[in-house]
């Protein structure tokens, strides 16, 4: 008997876990970690209570992979895109119009950041969570600073690359938050269109 229940405790899964990641993650996203319940949660994913405990942990342990792998995932895009060879306005052109573009996505509505808003709301009460908030907006910090400091001499006049990126990951909060409020595409190219104005000058 006992080891029946071994082997069949070694059972390969029968679903693929990023896809329930990703699942769960629309959850949250779309309703806030505190409201969104582990009822909603198996009802998006298709399995039951005991699976996502066995595979993810609880709750706040499924949201926190959630939350690493969006972070992995923004980040290594972002530096990817900043990285490019080009002219600095057309980089942040292109830059900008992507984060725009997912910012409007959603399933019942436009959601803007996963991590800016999801994780700030409960940066107060959960440490995890804000460190892991505390992080990314670090990451985005440098990013920007070490792909201006490359190309400083195509900043605004004055300017310099540690203010110009806290310019620019403002604009990219400015614009989740904005998203998320529902805020039309054309008016969220407008506030970045002044951010890179701000940045790189006048065009």
């Amino acid at each position: 008997m006992v080891q029946k229940e071994a082997r069949a405790r070694g059972r390969p899964r029968s679903f693929d876990a990023d896809e329930v990641l990703d699942k769960a993650r629309s959850v949250f996203w779309n309703l806030g970690y505190a409201a969104a319940s582990l009822d909603d949660i198996a009802l998006a994913t298709g399995l039951k209570r005991p699976s996502l405990y066995a595979a993810f942990g609880d709750k706040h342990a499924l949201y926190m992979a959630a939350l690493t792998r969006t972070r992995t995932r923004a980040v290594a895009a972002m530096a990817a895109m900043v990285g490019r060879e080009g002219a600095l306005r057309a980089v942040l052109v292109d830059l900008f119009e992507a984060v725009i573009g997912a910012y409007v996505e959603g399933e019942i509505g436009q959601r803007g950041c996963f991590i800016i808003g999801t994780a700030v709301t409960q940066a107060v009460e959960d440490p995890q969570a804000r460190a892991l908030a505390t992080a990314f907006v670090a990451d985005e910090d440098a990013l920007f600073r070490e792909r201006f400091a490359h190309s400083a001499s195509e900043l605004a006049p004055g300017l310099t690359a540690d203010a110009a990126a806290m310019v620019a990951t403002a604009a990219l909060h400015t614009l989740a938050i904005r998203a998320r409020l529902g805020e039309p595409r054309e008016a969220l190219a407008q506030v970045a269109a002044a951010a890179i104005g701000a940045i790189c000058g006048p065009a």
